[in-house]
């Protein structure tokens, strides 16, 4: 017969907690990483495109599993494009849409971050407001509810999607301030970081990048400028923004 020492409660719960404590970070590594994301240049396709057709434009996507997102454009008219995201999964379509975007702005997707569950974000530009649907009706309450003053300069929109289906659950625009007549300035998005709780955002901002309460910061040298925001998950609040040569 083998003898096994009854511990007391408290050798037990010190011997779980170091054993917790141990796997936890093995446990954040995992989850960490699963998170994928890809910016680069927006490619066009259509929802009846194949995947084989639509992977073949080496534009920005997604994988996790047997899932890809792929983001991009549809050129709609010799001087429009609107945005598209598709979803496939063992190569078969899943899910395609049409409907982020459909007025004469010139609007594209190019840049998705997803941790292979129920966080995906998807990355758009906007070269200003036009009549009709737009991001402005996800971005309600949001950071940046719309582009703004003027037209023209291109400008980012980050939006919380739906990964069953596509949906946009709210959205943020993202925009540079001109210093000297507020009107809205470029921002192209290059980066895309998930941590389970904020994003954060790298981008190239032109004259002049916001400040966290969306004020235009002080900037020296020439831009674009290196900027840096720290959005809470649901894209009401900055948490923090920097920019290289401003303050």
């Amino acid at each position: 017969m083998i003898y096994c020492p009854k511990l007391p409660k408290y050798l037990v719960f010190l011997f779980l907690s170091v054993t917790l404590a141990a796997d936890f970070p093995i446990l954040q590594v995992f989850a960490q990483s699963s998170v994928q994301s890809s910016i680069g240049k927006g490619v066009t396709f259509t929802c009846n495109d194949t995947e084989t057709t639509i992977k073949s434009k080496n534009g920005p996507k997604v994988t996790v599993g047997q899932t890809t997102i792929y983001i991009g454009y549809q050129q709609v008219s010799s001087q429009n494009k609107d945005p598209r995201i598709v979803s496939f999964q063992n190569g078969l379509k899943k899910w395609c849409r049409t409907d982020y975007e459909t007025t004469n702005d010139d609007g594209t997707g190019y840049g998705l971050l997803w941790n292979g569950g129920n966080v995906l974000y998807g990355v758009f530009s906007s070269t200003g407001s036009q009549p009709g649907n737009d991001f402005r009706r996800f971005a309600t309450g949001r950071w940046l509810p719309s582009y703004g003053s003027g037209g023209g300069p291109k400008v980012a929109i980050l939006a919380k999607i739906n990964p069953d289906n596509g949906s946009v659950y709210y959205a943020t625009f993202l925009t540079a301030k001109k210093a000297d007549d507020g009107k809205t300035n470029s921002l192209v998005v290059t980066g895309l970081l998930w941590n389970g709780i904020n994003l954060t955002v790298n981008a190239d901002s032109w004259w002049t990048p916001r400040r966290a309460n969306t004020n235009p910061m002080t900037c020296s040298g020439s831009s674009p400028y290196k900027y840096t925001g720290i959005f809470i998950g649901d894209l009401t609040r900055v948490n923090s923004a920097s920019a290289i040569s401003c303050s």
